[in-house]
C-alpha cells in the first residue's frame, strides 16, 4: 500500500510532523511518498504528481489543507486522511497526537471511510465562454469592490426561486454548511443529508431565508442588476472571478464525491459538539 504526504508548507511544525507521520506509517510496513513542497520541509526531493499512484492520501495541517488538497488533485476515488497540526478540524481525520492510532487503522486494510457531497460549478460568462469548478464547501456570489448590495437572481430546476438584494448568496453543501454559509446564518446540515442549502448573506429583506433543497437539483445564480454593480464569483473561498450582467451560475451536484477517512469512534457530531461548545445532559 503506498500513502502519500501532502502538508501545510508554512506551519512551523509541518517539518516535525511530516517525520513523525512518515515514521508511524513506515514502522507499519507501509510504503510512503512526500509531495515535492512537502518533502522540501525535511530537506528532501518530492514527488510532483504524488496522488497519482497512492492508495490513500495523507493531508497534514487542518481543514484548509485538505480543501487545498482536495483542489490539487481534482475529483479521485483515491481517499484522504487529514491529520490535524493542533486540534481537529470538521474535515480531518485525527490530531497529530493520534497518528499512531490512524496508521494502526490504515494499516488493517479496512479504512473508515465516509463520503462527502461535491459540486459541479459551470460559470458561463456573457460571451458564451464556460469554466469549470469543483467545490467541496460552497459557491458564493457576492458583492464586489464597492460597498453596496448586489442585486441577484436565483433559479431551481429552471423555476425562479426569489430576486435577492443582498451582500451576496451562497450555495453550501452538507460540509459547507459548517463553513462561511454558517456565518451567514445558514442552516448546519448532518453530513450525510443528501442536500444543499441556498442562504443569502446579510439580505436587505427579512423575509429572504435560507433554503434547503435536494441535492439532485439544479441551482442557478444571476446577476439581477443593471450591471454597474460588481459582483464576485468564488468556489471554496478561491477562484473569485468577476461576473457580468448576463453571467450565469450553474451548481449541481458533482458525480463523484469526497471520501474521507475517519478514525473509528471519531463522528461528525463529536466534533460538531466541541467546535461549538454544546454540552450534552
Amino acid at each position: 500500500m503506498k500513502v502519500a504526504i501532502v502538508a501545510h508548507p508554512y506551519k512551523p511544525d509541518a517539518p516535525a510532523a511530516v517525520q513523525t507521520v512518515r515514521g508511524s506509517f513506515e514502522e507499519r510496513g507501509l510504503e510512503v511518498v512526500l509531495e515535492e513542497r512537502t518533502a522540501a520541509l525535511v530537506g528532501e526531493k518530492g514527488v510532483e504528481n504524488f496522488a497519482e499512484s497512492a492508495d490513500l492520501v495523507i493531508s497534514l495541517g487542518g481543514d484548509g489543507t485538505l480543501l487545498q488538497t482536495l483542489h490539487r488533485i481534482g475529483p479521485t476515488s483515491t481517499p484522504i486522511a487529514g491529520v490535524n497540526i493542533g486540534t481537529l478540524g470538521f474535515l480531518t481525520a485525527c490530531t497529530d497526537d493520534e497518528v499512531d492510532l490512524l496508521s494502526a487503522h490504515i494499516a488493517t486494510g479496512e479504512m473508515n471511510i465516509v463520503e462527502r457531497s461535491l459540486l459541479k460549478v459551470e460559470m458561463v460568462e456573457e460571451g458564451g465562454v464556460e469554466h469549470e469548478f469543483l467545490a467541496l464547501n460552497e459557491v458564493v456570489l457576492m458583492r464586489g469592490e464597492t460597498g453596496r448590495l448586489v442585486s441577484l437572481e436565483a433559479r431551481v430546476d429552471g423555476e425562479l426561486l426569489n430576486h435577492y438584494r443582498a451582500d451576496g448568496l451562497i450555495v453550501a453543501t452538507p460540509t459547507g454548511s459548517t463553513a462561511y454559509s454558517m456565518a451567514a446564518g445558514g442552516p448546519l446540515l448532518g453530513p450525510d443529508a443528501g442536500v444543499f442549502a441556498i442562504t443569502p448573506i446579510c439580505p436587505h429583506s427579512m423575509s429572504h431565508r435560507s433554503l434547503v433543497v435536494g441535492e439532485c437539483a439544479v441551482v442557478e445564480l444571476l446577476p439581477a442588476g443593471n450591471g454597474e454593480e460588481p459582483i464576485l464569483f468564488s468556489v471554496d473561498g478561491r477562484d473569485i472571478l468577476r461576473i457580468e450582467k448576463n453571467s450565469v451560475v450553474r451548481v449541481r451536484r458533482h458525480e463523484e464525491s469526497l471520501r474521507l477517512v475517519r478514525l473509528p469512534g471519531h463522528s461528525f457530531y463529536e466534533t460538531l459538539r466541541k467546535k461549538l461548545h454544546w454540552h450534552g445532559g
